[in-house]
C-alpha cells in the first residue's frame, strides 16, 4: 500500500478516488510532441499557441478518464472521483489543453503546468492513488514514492463497448510483490509451482498497486453489488495449484475482484478483450505486447533489486 492510501487508512480519510494523468495520456499529443522533439521548446510554444483553438482529440487514455467522472454522477457535492491535469506545457501553451477539456465537458478543474520540469513531484501532493503517463521517468519516479502508475502506451481500443467501467490487472508484480516471480524467473515453473502449494496459506505481499486496488474497492461498496457501474479483472499468467495462494491472499486482504483468470500463460490479449477492459496493467513487456492489440494498457515497470 502507497504512502499516500497509508495515512489516508490511519486518519480514516477515505476521500475520492484521486487519479493523476498526463496531457500526452488524455489527449493526442503526438504531433506536437514530435515537434518539441524535432525542433525544440520554441518551436513547440509557437505551435501551441496558434492552435490554441483547435481542439485536441481523444488520447489513449480518454475514455478511462471519461468513465471514471461518469461516476460522480448522483454523488452529491463530494465527488466519488477527482482526475488531475499534470503536464509540462506552460500555462501559456497549456491553453488549448484547458480548452479541449472544456469541449468535451471533462469535470476536471485542478492542473499543474510546470513549462519543461518534471510533474512525478506532485502526484504525491495531490495524494494520487493512481498516476497514467506517456513518459516512462515519470512513471518510474512515481513508482518509487509509493503511487501506482503506469506507462500508457499506444493501443487498440476493445471492440467490445460498455458503459460499466472496466480495469484489469496482472498479478505478480503489480497487485501482488514481485518474489514469486522471481522464483520462476530464476528456477522455472516447476520451482515456481512448488514455491507457491508451500506457501499457499502464506499471504502474499502488496504490489504498488495494491492501494489503488484498495481505493476501487471502497469506491465499488458505494454502489449495490448487481448494479456497480465498476467491475474487476485479475488476468494472470498463474494456474493450478498456484491459484490458490492468491484467492486465499485476496480473501485476506477483504478485497473484491469480480473476475479472475488463470490462463496459464496463453496470451491475455484476447482473454481481456472478451472481459472489455477499458485498461490493463501488467509489468511484462511480453503480456504487455499482446494486450495492447486489443485494449488500452498500461506499463508497470519493476523496480531493479
Amino acid at each position: 500500500m502507497s504512502v499516500v492510501n497509508e495515512a489516508r487508512a490511519q486518519q480514516g480519510d477515505r476521500g475520492p478516488l484521486v487519479v493523476a494523468i498526463s496531457s500526452r495520456a488524455l489527449f493526442d499529443l503526438g504531433e506536437s510532441h514530435e515537434l518539441f522533439e524535432r525542433e525544440g521548446v520554441a518551436a513547440f510554444a509557437s505551435y501551441q499557441i496558434e492552435r490554441e483553438d483547435e481542439l485536441l482529440g481523444p488520447g489513449i487514455a480518454f475514455p478511462l478518464v471519461r468513465k471514471l467522472l461518469a461516476l460522480n454522477a448522483g454523488s452529491g457535492a463530494t465527488p466519488r472521483v477527482e482526475v488531475i491535469l499534470l503536464s509540462r506545457n506552460s500555462a501559456d501553451t497549456g491553453l488549448r489543453i484547458f480548452n479541449s477539456i472544456e469541449h468535451y465537458r471533462l469535470d476536471i478543474a485542478r492542473a499543474v503546468f510546470t513549462r519543461g520540469a518534471p510533474t512525478s513531484p506532485y502526484v504525491h501532493a495531490f495524494g494520487a492513488d493512481l498516476f497514467l503517463s506517456a513518459n516512462p521517468d515519470s512513471v518510474a519516479q512515481a513508482l518509487r514514492a509509493g503511487i501506482a502508475a503506469a506507462t500508457i502506451l499506444p493501443s487498440k481500443a476493445p471492440q467490445r463497448a460498455s458503459e460499466q467501467l472496466r480495469i484489469a490487472f496482472d498479478g505478480d508484480a503489480v497487485l501482488f510483490g514481485d518474489e514469486s516471480e522471481r522464483v520462476s524467473e530464476e528456477g522455472g515453473i516447476d520451482a515456481f509451482h512448488r514455491h507457491e502449494s508451500e506457501r499457499a496459506h502464506e499471504p502474499l505481499s502488496g504490489g504498488p498497486f495494491r492501494g489503488f486496488l484498495d481505493a476501487l474497492h471502497r469506491l465499488q461498496a458505494a454502489f449495490p453489488s448487481e448494479d456497480a457501474p465498476i467491475r474487476t479483472a485479475l488476468v494472470t499468467a498463474r494456474s493450478a495449484p498456484a491459484h490458490k495462494r492468491v484467492i486465499l491472499t485476496l480473501r485476506e486482504w477483504g478485497v473484491r475482484i469480480d473476475e479472475a483468470l488463470f490462463l496459464g500463460g496463453r496470451p491475455k490479449g484476447p482473454f481481456l478483450e472478451a472481459f472489455g477492459a477499458d485498461i490493463f496493467f501488467d509489468d511484462s513487456a511480453v503480456n504487455v505486447e499482446s494486450a495492447r492489440q486489443h485494449v488500452a494498457t498500461g506499463h508497470v515497470p519493476r523496480r531493479p533489486g
